[in-house]
């Protein structure tokens, strides 16, 4: 079979985004997006939410993770070792607390376990949470708009948007997969194992978004790095087969990135990093221009596939 890249044929499913989905999505944020009001006229209760800074003394030393400037707490959480939350009710903005307290004996710092240990706390604001109302009120605070309707107007327009983003990535990914199926191509296993390694360090990556580690990760799946690993083998070699294609298309249309391009492409990953381009300076190299060319590369080939291809759209 001959490498075809155009000519192809797929059907671009579009879901369209309906009112009760969008009801669905102003409630979930109702749920995610309490109403916070600083309490200046009482001390503080269980349940509150306090700011404070904290600095924790062992033995009279000052020991290192021990300290925190503008923390939330919510007291009663239990998120701090047992008996630090209790002893900062009943306290009022601004006054300072020292809280005495014993490490558990089973504390992960072997350093610290067992050991007294005082904090000395200031306590900064209360904080009250309630839920919002779903009116207008909430759409101005929240939502950033005069009106319940005009949020829900904003809203319904950002999902269709987002539903259209997915819709057509997988329309790419699909278009990809015919192309890769046209190319006749052979990788070295030590090509694979390398593959391999970047689905894990991504896995990886994915996993520290949620507070996760691998370990954690196989131990809930009941499984080890070494099964996950293997199990990538899959992933890895369609990520090398998609990565040859863009590659033979790129020598064949003989496409490059330009320099607007690749300056446009670092400031995208400023901003998506909150970075300024002095700050990405020093990390600024060979590979990492690389990178970013390789990324320019693969958009263009994609869109020229996606010009050139038949594509019937199917409203859903």
């Amino acid at each position: 079979m001959a490498f075809t890249y155009k000519g192809l044929s797929a059907q671009l499913d579009r879901h369209i985004v309906t009112d009760t989905e969008v009801e669905q999505q102003l409630r979930r944020l109702v749920q995610s997006s309490p109403r916070i009001a600083v309490i200046q006229d009482r001390a503080t209760r269980l349940g509150d939410e306090v700011v404070l800074d904290y600095a924790g003394f062992c033995d009279g030393e000052q020991f290192a993770g021990g300290t925190a400037e503008n923390q939330t707490l919510v007291l009663g959480s239990g998120m701090f070792i047992p008996g630090f939350e209790e002893q900062l009710v009943d306290k009022v903005p601004g006054e300072e607390v020292t809280v005495n307290v014993t490490f558990p004996k089973e504390y992960h710092s072997e350093t610290l376990a067992g050991k007294d240990a005082q904090f000395h706390c200031k306590i900064h604001e209360i904080r009250l949470k309630t839920p919002y109302e779903l009116d207008d009120t909430f759409a101005k605070e929240v939502g950033e708009c005069d009106t319940l309707e005009q949020m829900r107007s904003k809203l319904k327009e950002s999902m269709q948007a987002y539903s259209d983003d997915r819709g057509e990535m997988d329309l790419q990914d699909r278009l990809l997969r015919q192309v890769v199926e046209t190319m006749e191509v052979t990788f070295t296993e030590e090509q694979i194992q390398m593959a391999m390694d970047d689905q894990i360090q991504t896995l990886k990556a994915q996993l520290g978004q949620q507070g996760l580690t691998l370990e954690m990760y196989c131990a809930f799946l009941k499984t080890d790095e070494a099964a996950i690993r293997e199990e990538s083998r899959a992933a890895a070699e369609a990520a090398l087969r998609g990565a040859a294609a863009v590659e033979r298309i790129v020598e064949l249309e003989g496409l490059e990135p330009t320099k607007e391009e690749l300056a446009q492409a670092l400031a995208a990953v400023c901003r998506q990093n909150n970075l300024t381009t002095e700050q990405v300076k020093p990390y600024y190299n060979a590979e990492f221009e690389q990178a970013l060319s390789r990324s320019i590369l693969t958009g263009k080939v994609m869109e020229l596939i996606r010009q050139n291809a038949t594509v019937t759209v199917v409203e859903k």
